[in-house]
């Protein structure tokens, strides 16, 4: 009975003893004489979790050093095993405290090896990872602070509350204070830093204490200083820093000797009652030299406004309001603003610019942007009308040649009047179609200098033939020394035209209006003269007078107005390099002025003489075009003329044609399937170089790149469709004077 409560006891107090160290925080493992493990805990088992599957009672020390070594554990041990396993086994086991052991994965346990009386030992292990990474970034934390505070230009000690001694200071302190020991002897009065250390102690911190202080040359100087209590390493210290107001004082002084001689209108008024506190010269010279600011304002109650904003937003930029100047005129400016506090009070700082000219220049941009709004709308209407008139060129060249030739040939009176009908409503088409691409080139088609007066005359005369009141008269105003422009007669007639009858057409159906004025006038300065073609009509409504000039705007009902009239106008001036515009200043009536260049040294092209065809000996020309009807069309006038011709429809057709046969003159069309224009243009080039001065273009399209590129680095004469047998005749003729003026030569 004794034997068994014997055995119960030693039970239990293994229970107890396992339970005393299961409960420890640190790993606890007991080994005995033999070096084998006994007994260990579960916090021993997690700090060896690399072989933690060996850890069983009975496992012998050595057997747990090599396989530690082995699976890589230990960084030291890596690729050098069996030695490190030797230093351990040769050591042998004996008193260790406290010894710092890194794993490879990183984790720090400090373990500690403490032999027993019974010859085995024990060992604990403590995982220190996280303090030791603490300790770490605090020693990297004070080093980069002090790194920081050491390249600082601050100026800032870290000194004891009681005896002042100072532990850390920045070079810029050292420089200003010296190597002094205590931040005591920086005070030029005692009293003053009791006071200061009172109020430290009472609210922590102390911001802009203002006193004198010694420098380390003995000298006095006032400064402002900045202090808060920290903990440093469990006491409590004081960290200042101090600025110099001798330098800040300087500064200040510089800042207003600059600000006065700088440049602009800069302003310190007090918000409350708008006294002037500080302005610069500039500001003087717009207001003048005034004691408030409120006398600024052309409407008195603006300020107002302006100071409720500025409350609300704390700032305020290029706000428009409305000033009196020194002289008193009134004028727009913009004030850029902001609150700031400045001896206890508040206090606008500002600046304000006069934008008279700004916004002289705004109104220019925005004419700018309107003109160049309306010229891409033009140039969409340009190529629009250029594809119409191409797509009308072929047929057009057609009817108006044979409807010339046939009025050459017949003799019957009936059928004259008859083929004279479909003549000029051929060539009206002709006139149309060329109008159409005269607008959508960028430039007029035939510059020179022209009498304005008479283009002015011819318009009005040619509105009063065709005019359907009577009632309306139109009366001109044109000075006898008025200089000539530079210009295309018939269009700038036929702008003339336009707006008389836009006028006329406007008077009539309002029943308002019986006048229509044209007047004109040189303006030197500018080199321009400018036309005023103005009526006493209804005038224009002012909702639509930023439209008139787009294309196919108008107010007439349908099938009365294309709305391409104005357009048209506006398109011809710009080509010109002159203006039109519409002048706003009376909404009692409409007035229009064009500004066109005079014709300063510009000389009147006079058309030279061209020699009739002679077919006095044989001549050959070679025709080609894709369109029949106008190939056929020239070959047949070119026939009446004495030519023999050939008459090809492609290109691949004339270059065959000329390397067998010699042609006196050729030609060609710009726009054909297959080899076109340029492709003919290369060809003569390369083969038949002796062809290019018998060479000429009849051609629909001179509004393409390709076209105009073509035309322009060949040099060839062209004639554009629709094409009359007089002007082909002209254009051969050329050719042929040219042929034998080189021979001549």
């Amino acid at each position: 009975m004794d034997m068994a409560n014997g055995f119960e006891e030693i039970e239990r107090a293994r229970d107890l003893l396992r339970d005393a160290i299961e409960s420890l925080k640190e790993g606890f493992a007991l080994y005995d004489d033999d070096r084998r493990l006994v007994m260990f805990n579960q916090q021993y088992a997690e700090m060896n979790k690399g072989v933690a599957d060996l850890l069983e009672p009975g496992l012998d020390w050595e057997i747990l050093m090599r396989e530690t070594a082995r699976r890589g554990i230990y960084a030291d041990a890596i690729g050098n095993e069996q030695q490190w396993v030797s230093d351990r086994l040769a050591n042998g086991v004996e008193f260790i405290q406290d010894f710092e052991l890194t794993e490879t994965d990183g984790r720090t346990y400090l373990v500690s090896v403490h032999p027993t009386q019974l010859g085995g030992f024990v060992v604990t292990r403590e995982d220190i990872t996280d303090r030791k990474q603490a300790e770490v970034e605090e020693r990297d934390g004070d080093l980069l602070i002090r790194k920081v505070l050491d390249a600082s230009s601050a100026v800032v000690t870290m000194a004891r509350i009681g005896d002042g001694q100072i532990l850390y200071r920045t070079p810029a302190a050292l420089q200003m204070f010296g190597p002094s020991k205590s931040a005591k002897e920086h005070y030029v009065n005692p009293e003053e830093r009791a006071d200061f250390i009172t109020l430290l102690l009472a609210d922590g911190r102390v911001d802009d204490f203002k006193l004198d202080l010694l420098n380390a040359n003995g000298n006095i100087f006032p400064a402002t200083i900045s202090s808060q209590l920290v903990d440093y390493k469990g006491e409590e210290v004081i960290v200042t820093s101090i600025i110099d107001l001798t330098v800040q004082k300087e500064a200040d002084a510089l800042i207003r000797q600059v600000m006065e001689a700088y440049p602009a209108a800069i302003n310190m008024t007090n918000a409350e009652t708008g006294k002037v506190l500080f302005a610069t010269p500039d500001t003087e010279a717009l207001f003048g030299p005034a004691d408030c600011s409120k006398s600024y304002y052309a409407d008195p109650t603006e300020r107002e406004r302006y100071l409720k904003d500025l409350w609300k937003a704390g700032s305020l930029k290029d706000r428009r309001m409305e000033f009196i100047d020194a002289n008193g005129r009134r004028f727009w400016g913009a004030d850029s603003s902001r609150l700031i506090k400045f001896n206890g009070e508040e206090v606008i700082v500002s600046s304000t610019r006069d934008l008279t000219d700004e916004l002289a220049i705004e109104d220019e941009l925005e004419k700018q942007r309107e003109f160049l709004f309306q010229n891409e709308k033009m140039s969409a209407l340009g190529e629009l009308l250029a594809g119409v008139a191409h797509e009308l060129n072929n047929p057009l060249s057609v009817v108006v040649g044979h409807s010339l030739m046939l009025k050459e040939e017949v003799t019957d009176p009936n059928l004259t009047t008859r083929i004279e009908k479909i003549s000029n409503a051929a060539e009206r088409c002709a006139k149309i179609v060329k109008t159409f691409l005269a607008m959508a080139r960028q430039q007029p088609s035939n510059i020179e200098p022209v009498d304005l007066s008479g283009v002015i005359e011819t318009a009005a005369d040619v509105v009063g033939f065709g005019s359907k009141s009577g009632e309306i008269s139109i009366r001109q105003h044109l000075p006898a020394n008025l200089p000539p422009i530079a210009a295309d007669a018939d269009q700038i007639t036929q702008v003339i035209i336009n707006l008389i009858i836009n006028a006329e057409q406007a008077m009539t159906s309002s029943g308002r209006g019986d006048l229509i004025e044209l007047l004109a006038e040189a303006k030197p300065d500018t080199g321009m003269v400018e036309v005023t073609v103005k009526d006493n009509g209804p005038g224009i409504p002012k909702g639509i007078r930023a439209r008139i000039f787009e294309p196919f705007f108008t107010t007439k009902e349908v099938g009365e107005g294309t709305g391409i009239g104005l357009a048209f106008c506006h398109r011809i001036i710009l080509s010109h390099g002159g203006q039109i515009r519409l002048d706003r200043a009376d909404n009692s009536c409409t007035c229009f002025r064009i500004a066109l260049p005079a014709a300063d040294g510009l000389k009147s092209e006079v058309d030279e003489p061209v020699e009739p065809i002679s077919t006095a000996a044989d001549l050959r020309a070679l025709v080609v075009d894709d369109e029949i009807e106008v190939g056929e069309l020239n070959a047949e006038i070119l026939r009446k003329e004495g030519f023999e011709v050939d008459f090809v429809l492609s290109g691949e057709e004339a270059i065959d044609r000329l390397r067998t046969r010699k042609y006196d003159i050729f030609l060609s069309d710009l726009n054909m399937p297959g080899v076109d224009g340029r492709q003919i243009y290369d060809a003569l080039v390369t083969h038949f170089p002796e062809m290019l001065n018998r060479t000429a273009y009849i051609t629909g399209d001179t509004m393409g790149q390709s076209s105009l590129g073509l035309l322009r680095d060949s040099g060839l004469p062209y004639l554009e469709k629709p094409v009359s047998p007089s002007d082909l005749r002209i254009l051969v003729g050329q050719l042929l004077a040219d042929q034998k003026e080189a021979s001549d030569g």
